[in-house]
């Protein structure tokens, strides 16, 4: 059954494109924040929405507004932006993380998941100082990429890839090959520091 705020989503992605404006809308840069209702209780949202960051205690869940569209059992948040069509470019500012997850998944992924666990998320990790595409959670290594400060991500969904990228080189590390059948949004998980987001970029040159 879809979540609530998944039909909304939906619903607004469809009824753009009914009025004629699918075609700016997939041209236009994604602009998004974190949506604080899928914020699992061991994270907590800064600089307006825009980055997250972990603790190890984290809020006390009995304190959380009860919703549906939380993740429970596991440390992820999701963006408030879906994405139906289109090339998307962002980038994340890691701080003082060891191990986190970045990828994309369809918008009503199990909040009893992670993301990288199940197929319906596409996500690159990083953990013990190495990099893995992660699907169905199976990993693979990649190469080419060492400590981060900060990497972009571009979305192709007519094209159905996700590559990472190194924005010191601006250029792709590596391409999961993807089979989006819906809206996704960009999603993030980690277990230490902080992530920062930037979204609303036009995709580099050469990309």
């Amino acid at each position: 059954m879809a979540l609530p705020f998944v039909r909304s989503l939906c619903l607004c992605r469809w009824g753009a494109k009914r009025l004629g404006v699918g075609a700016a809308e997939a041209r236009r840069a994604i602009s998004f924040k974190l949506e604080e209702k899928t914020a699992h209780s061991s994270l907590a949202l800064f600089k307006g929405d825009t980055g997250v960051k972990y603790g190890i205690v984290g809020l006390e869940p009995t304190k959380l507004a009860l919703n549906v569209e939380r993740f429970r059992e596991w440390a992820v948040v999701l963006a408030d932006t879906a994405v139906t069509s289109g090339r998307h470019y962002w980038e994340v500012t890691v701080k003082r993380s060891h191990q986190f997850r970045i990828g994309v998944a369809d918008v009503d992924m199990s909040r009893d998941s992670c993301i990288g666990v199940d197929d319906r998320s596409w996500v690159f990790t990083y953990a013990q100082r190495r990099w893995h595409t992660m699907l169905a959670n199976e990993k693979a290594p990649i190469e080419g990429i060492g400590q981060p400060e900060k990497v972009g991500l571009l979305l192709e969904y007519e094209a159905q890839k996700l590559s990472l990228v190194d924005v010191s080189r601006v250029a792709v590390v590596h391409t999961l090959q993807t089979d989006f059948r819906g809206p996704v949004v960009p999603a993030f998980a980690l277990w230490d520091g902080k992530l920062l987001t930037h979204s609303g970029l036009e995709v580099p040159e050469g990309l």
